[in-house]
């Protein structure tokens, strides 16, 4: 004969089990990881693994100084998976404060306040846009590629576009 508490014992394992089964799938999706440029800033870029990861980056924008988004006109938000080569300068004293390569839709950095000038280039095609941080306001900008961009090619390596010539 079983005594009460082993049974109780029992009960609350099998509802500690239940509540791992049930947690284990929304703990399945990483968060995209938070990078460090070469000039030390702080980034992270994300969006491309779907719906989760979008809203995830969203959620977070604003707690970074800055969000750049990465779009093809006409294209579905989010639905951009090319890499885009990121240069970016401080706009009054031109020093280079971030080079990086997006892999996804967003990249959020953390910049101190400023105005910084990027440069985001998808293939051979680079848009500049200006980023304006402000104390406790994060500065947004997006980059949005022409409708009738070529997005594979730019994902395609320098190899294969050269054969295809």
């Amino acid at each position: 004969m079983t005594s009460p508490i082993s049974s109780r014992s029992l009960a609350t394992l099998g509802a500690a089990a239940l509540i791992l089964c049930t947690l284990t799938p929304a703990q399945a999706t990483a968060n995209p990881p938070i990078q460090m440029a070469p000039q030390g800033v702080e980034y992270m870029c994300g969006g491309q693994r779907g719906a989760e990861e979008l809203a995830f980056m969203e959620k977070v924008s604003p707690r970074w100084g800055a969000t750049l988004e990465f779009a093809v006109n006409g294209a579905p938000r989010g639905k951009f998976a090319a890499p885009v080569q990121i240069s970016m300068r401080n706009k009054y004293n031109g020093e280079h404060v971030l080079q990086a390569k997006a892999d996804g839709p967003l990249m959020v950095a953390r910049l101190a306040p400023g105005t910084y000038e990027v440069q985001a280039t998808l293939g051979t095609l680079t848009l500049t846009q200006e980023v304006v941080v402000r104390l406790g306001q994060p500065g947004r900008t997006l980059f949005l590629w022409p409708s009738n961009f070529d997005i594979a090619s730019a994902t395609m390596p320098r190899q294969t576009l050269a054969q295809g010539r």
